[in-house]
């Protein structure tokens, strides 16, 4: 089995993957997703990338980037630190 099902026009990715990403354990990463603290965002590729999505998990000021085609198979993987969604106390 795949890390990454598709089905219809959404994806399934194991909670293993997102794990190792963020350096959690799995009950951990689960909680956090059922809790909102790990976002997921998923964009469809256009033009020359048609059949291609992008699955972008954020967490903690860390992302996770999935490259991925019609059957779950990851093209590319990145992590990279990114800014937190979290919002100014201050402002």
């Amino acid at each position: 089995m795949s890390d990454i099902q598709k089905n219809g026009d959404r994806f399934t990715v194991d909670a293993h993957v997102l794990s190792e990403a963020f350096d959690l354990s799995l009950e951990e990463t689960k909680g956090k997703m059922r809790g909102g603290q790990i976002v997921s965002l998923c964009e469809s590729g256009e033009g020359e990338d048609a059949g291609r999505w992008r699955l972008t998990f954020r967490y903690q000021g860390r992302a996770l980037r999935l490259t991925v085609d019609a059957d779950g198979n990851t093209l590319s993987k990145s992590t990279f630190p990114v800014g937190g969604l979290e919002r100014d106390p201050d402002r």
